[in-house]
Parts: structure tokens; C-alpha cells; sequence
């Protein structure tokens, strides 16, 4: 077996750590990102429940958090990490600014998958005499449901790329192994080995997101 510098042991940590932040954060900001753009999609000028001061409300609040990059974003909300988690570092501490991240992300692009449903869809749900509440989960989201996968599979990817910058923190997971043991000590091999590692993590969640987004397409 090659020589990386580090126990194998601690490679499979650090991936199991990277798994773990991002699919508990996926999904928590999931739930948040599809509630979110729900009342988006709802209360905006055309939507069926215009209401012009909550949808600004939404819409500028996920446009700032937006504007703020990860890596500020972490070290910003610190305090509140404390609060919530009770710690600065560690694994379960990086969910908190992962979440905040990942939320307003998924409810853009949530937001346009809503968006792409034909209106004579919710126009025929209306003349039915569904409620808003079942419009929205009988009708919208099953509509939505291929683009609404490609979307968490673009999250997902991003989510990857964020739990690397959060190992710059002490959060664990690949990124803190390519950072301690690979760029600090200058170990080449085990920075390469990390990067084919995420190469692969990416490869086979974009895959998997478009194996169901085909499926429930009926491709």
C-alpha cells in the first residue's frame, strides 16, 4: 500500500467526518430551502398569495446571506455556534454555518425549479378547488420533483466543497487532512489523494442526481 504520512485509520475518519457534515446539513437546509421558497414562489407579485412585504422580507434575506462568502461566513457566526452547538470547532460545530450556508443556496435553485412548473397546472388544481397547502404539495412539488433532485445533487457538490474550507477551522472531515497533514507538512501524496477522494465524492453524488432526476422524469 502507498505510504500517505497518515494511518488509514484517519483517512476513513476524516471521510466518514465529511459525510457526515454534509449530509446531515443537506439535509436540514433541505427542509429550510424548500419552506423558503415555497413562500417565495407563493408570495411573490404573480404568485397565488402576492404578499409583497413577506416575500422582500425572504427574498433579501437569503440574498445576504448570499453575498457573504463561506469562509467569512464561518468565522462571522462563530458566537452563534457557541451558542447553539456549545464549541467553536469540531465536526458537529461545522453544521451550524453549513446550514446557514447551504439553506439560502437550495432555495435559489429550488425557487427556479418551483418556477419552471407550467401555471396551467396550479390553474387546474385551483378550478378543482384544492387549498394552497395541497396546490403546493400535490401539484407543484411532485411537477417539480426531477428538477427539485438536480438541485440537491448541485447542493450537495457545493455543500463538498464547503466542509473542505471548513477543515480550515478545526471542523474535521478530507479538508483538515489535506490542511494538517498535506500543505503543512508538505506531503504531496496525501494532498493528491484527498483531491481524488472529493473527485470521486463528486463524480458518484452527480451520478446518483442524475440516474433519479431521469428516472422520475420517466427518461
Amino acid at each position: 500500500m502507498i505510504d500517505l504520512g497518515v494511518p488509514y485509520s484517519q483517512i476513513l475518519l476524516a471521510a466518514e467526518q465529511t459525510l457526515y457534515m454534509v449530509f446531515i446539513s443537506l439535509a436540514i437546509g433541505t427542509f429550510i430551502a424548500i419552506v423558503l421558497s415555497v413562500i417565495l414562489v407563493l408570495t411573490n407579485p404573480s404568485g397565488i398569495l402576492k404578499n409583497t412585504v413577506v416575500y422582500n422580507l425572504v427574498n433579501t434575506g437569503v440574498n445576504i446571506i448570499r453575498s457573504v462568502p463561506f469562509i467569512i461566513l464561518m468565522v462571522f457566526i462563530l458566537p452563534l455556534t457557541k451558542m447553539i452547538v456549545g464549541t467553536r470547532v469540531g465536526t458537529t460545530a461545522a453544521l451550524v454555518p453549513l446550514v446557514i450556508f447551504i439553506a439560502p443556496y437550495l432555495t435559489r435553485l429550488f425557487e427556479n425549479s418551483i418556477l419552471e412548473v407550467n401555471k396551467g397546472i396550479i390553474e387546474a388544481a385551483q378550478a378543482m378547488g384544492a387549498s394552497h397547502f395541497e396546490i403546493v404539495w400535490y401539484f407543484i412539488l411532485p411537477e417539480a420533483r426531477g428538477s427539485l433532485i438536480l438541485s440537491v445533487t448541485t447542493g450537495t457538490i457545493g455543500l463538498i466543497g464547503a466542509t473542505a474550507m471548513a477543515g480550515a477551522i478545526g471542523a474535521g472531515g478530507v479538508g483538515d487532512l489535506a490542511l494538517t497533514y498535506g500543505y503543512e507538512r508538505l506531503n504531496f501524496p496525501l494532498m493528491l489523494f484527498t483531491v481524488i477522494v472529493l473527485i470521486v465524492f463528486v463524480q458518484v453524488i452527480q451520478s446518483v442526481g442524475n440516474y433519479f432526476s431521469a428516472k422520475v422524469r420517466g427518461h
